[in-house]
């Protein structure tokens, strides 16, 4: 059996949704329009994944005034969402998420620890693609938004065939 940083290199190589972020052991998460990045240390037989997300806060998103109460309403319930991420995972039943604003954006940082590099690449990509879930989930109705939410219901109403309401006419 191959050492865990040959088998953590193989699994990187080996996965469609990360490329190198030009920094050694820095990968960033190509499938989805936020910033996603994982990077992977190896120590005692294990790869050691730690994942930071950057979204953008509502009122970055929207042509138009959000007052402060629906902004930290929706900072709030965003973070509490993401507290069930290990949901999203194979290997991980309890993560330490942490989700802070910072500015105009809103970071989602964890970090874990898995024997199997493979799975723990790919619950790190899936960590990143259920914040974009999750932030989807949270888009309040009524605002005009910007990029990149109307990407977002974009890429949702094409995947759903165009069709609005989920039902055809």
């Amino acid at each position: 059996m191959s050492d865990i940083r040959e088998r953590t290199d193989r699994a990187v190589a080996l996965h469609d949704s990360i490329e190198s972020d030009g920094d050694d052991d820095v990968y960033a998460v190509t499938t989805t329009v936020f910033d996603g990045d994982i990077s992977i240390e190896t120590a005692d037989g294990a790869a050691i994944f730690s994942v930071v997300i950057t979204v953008p806060m509502i009122d970055a998103v929207v042509d138009g005034h959000v007052a402060p109460p629906v902004q930290k309403g929706w900072v709030d319930t965003f973070g509490r969402r993401m507290a069930d991420a290990e949901s999203a995972t194979r290997g991980h039943e309890t993560l330490d998420i942490k989700t802070t604003r910072k500015d105009d954006t809103a970071v989602v940082e964890t970090t874990f620890t898995d024997i199997d590099p493979s799975r723990g690449v790919d619950d790190a990509v899936s960590l990143v693609e259920f914040a974009e879930g999750t932030y989807v989930e949270g888009v309040i109705p009524g605002y005009d938004y910007t990029d990149p939410v109307t990407q977002l219901i974009q890429r949702a109403s094409d995947a759903a065939g165009g069709k609005k309401g989920g039902t055809p006419l």
